[in-house]
């Protein structure tokens, strides 16, 4: 029988009565209901936040049929069923203050109907909804269930524009903040999203939501373990290893690279990306599957505004207090990038409270460089991977010329608001490419504000590159013979190219570049 991946299906009734796969995280739902009652969990997209408020939709109504052979058939005893109110605000485009509206009205009107609500035509929402609240408990007699999936979407769409953000904010914070009001009526209650706006938060009226967000208790209630590949996919990582015509310990460590590493707490079990590992099971190969669903267009527009040192964004720590809010008004654009799931913990700093971050696995890292490249460099989104290949072609073939022409096309017509602050720019456009390239040669690349140290070795050649801002490209390559930077390679075999680079403020580019061997192999060419 061929296994069944619910790639996109976030329905659980559909996944369970249509033979799908699941992994069981059901236990995780019974604790929520038992230990708590209002909740807030942060996850990365389609990392299986709407699967999990489906899950507890179909608990709370007391579907026990589609939790035979789960955990939940044998910790739940009394089964009840509870009216919820289950708002998706993932599901359109927030471009105006209507947008909001329009989907918050139509919830409401459903609701409204069902239970035979007539309404003014000048209520505003959170009245609505707390009508709405009363009357389902009224008319079952049973307290309500409240599921809010991705209630930050709108405020994610509107960063950017500060005043449209505060309206989005004022309504949400007025909408969830009736909760509060309305808990007699209400038996649990759970938001989910990616990010956790701070400042004046949407939650500051509802003071009593818990954040699990980076509970130690719940940080594999999404996403998939290391042991749950074990009990649910032995067969598949088997037949993913013959198809691919490697080991099946290779296989794990393909796996590990490109679709785990996410840790949502300091010294917890590593997760996978869920949408990753089932296309990769069910295609039968490896690719950036995550990555290609979505387009972070409001990381870039961060970066950018906030003149961002990209370099810095694989070595920064920070507090978890700042890890787990957002100002949209913030000049450090690190905490979205990390609740968007682009970076992920690394290590912790107890004596100072301070969270190390990085990328979590190899498909995020490659995926967000190739998406970041037509942001900051001369070339089409399409092109990137195949600029990057011609690049690793020549230094690969010892053509540092063919290089540096190349690189002179990645700088022309720099945009203007990059261009205002050059040296960053052109670190930001060097990280990106040495980076990349760091996925198919050895790349070791150093920064420190003003210049950039770089290696790059491949099967034949060593390069050793100093670069300049508005200097000269022999003051660049005296400078690596004057600091002895080619000398740990003294006794490689390989040949060893020292190159001097300038960086021209007047024309925004390359203006020139100039390569020489090192001595012990000068005397043989």
């Amino acid at each position: 029988m061929i296994k069944q991946y619910p790639i996109g299906i976030q329905n659980f009734s559909e996944i369970r009565n249509g033979g799908y796969v699941y992994v069981d995280k059901t236990k995780f739902i019974h604790k929520l209901f038992t230990t708590g009652k209002y909740y807030f969990l942060g996850r990365p997209r389609r990392f299986g936040k709407s699967l999990l408020l489906s899950t507890i939709e179909a608990y709370a109504q007391g579907r026990k049929e589609l939790f035979k052979g789960l955990a939940l058939e044998k910790l739940e005893q009394k089964w009840e069923s509870h009216t919820v109110l289950h708002l998706d605000l993932n599901a359109r485009d927030y471009k105006d203050e209507t947008s909001l509206y329009s989907i918050l009205d139509r919830h409401l009107s459903k609701w409204e109907e069902e239970y035979m609500i007539t309404i003014k035509s000048d209520s505003l929402v959170e009245d609505r909804f707390m009508e709405v609240i009363r009357r389902a408990f009224e008319t079952t007699g049973r307290q309500v269930v409240i599921l809010v999936d991705e209630y930050d979407k709108p405020l994610l769409q509107a960063i950017g524009n500060e005043t449209l953000q505060n309206k989005y904010r004022d309504t949400l914070k007025a909408f969830y903040g009736l909760l509060k009001s309305m808990d007699s009526y209400i038996k649990f209650a759970m938001l989910t999203g990616v990010t956790k706006f701070g400042k004046v938060s949407v939650f500051s009226d509802l003071n009593n939501l818990r954040d699990i967000s980076m509970s130690e208790s719940y940080v594999q209630i999404c996403g998939i373990t290391e042991q749950e590949i074990r009990d649910n996919f032995e067969e598949d990582v088997r037949n993913l290893a013959a198809h691919n015509g490697i080991s099946y310990d290779r296989t794990c460590e393909i796996l590990r690279e490109n679709y785990d590493g996410y840790h949502f707490e300091h010294d917890t079990v590593g997760i996978y990306n869920p949408f990753s590992l089932l296309n990769t099971f069910a295609d039968q190969k490896f690719s950036n599957y995550w990555f290609a669903t979505g387009t972070p267009t409001y990381l870039v527009e961060l970066l950018k505004r906030h003149k961002y040192d990209l370099s810095d964004m694989e070595e920064t720590s920070i507090s978890a207090d700042t890890l787990n809010c957002i100002d949209s008004t913030s000049a450090d654009p690190i905490p979205v990038i990390y609740q968007s799931g682009y970076l992920t913990i690394k290590g912790y700093e107890e004596r100072f409270g301070l969270y190390e971050l990085g990328f979590p696995n190899r498909e995020v890292k490659q995926g967000f460089l190739e998406f970041l490249l037509p942001y900051y460099a001369n070339v089409k989104e399409t092109r990137s991977v195949f600029e990057i290949s011609r690049f690793v072609n020549e230094v690969e073939s010892g053509n540092p010329d063919a290089f540096f022409s190349r690189m002179q096309t990645f700088f022309a017509d720099c945009p203007y608001e990059l261009a205002s602050d050059l040296e960053i720019h052109y670190q930001n456009v060097l990280y990106i490419v040495f980076k990349l390239m760091g996925f198919y040669v050895e790349v070791e690349y150093h920064t420190n504000r003003g210049r950039v140290d770089l290696v790059l070795k491949t099967k034949d050649y060593i390069y050793v590159m100093e670069f300049k801002l508005d200097g000269t490209a022999e003051q660049a390559l005296q400078q690596i013979k004057e600091k002895g930077y080619a000398e740990p390679f003294h006794t490689d075999n390989r040949k060893i190219l020292l190159v001097g680079a300038n960086f021209s403020s007047e024309t925004r580019n390359v203006d020139k570049w100039v390569v020489e061997y090192y001595l012990p192999y000068s005397k043989k060419c």
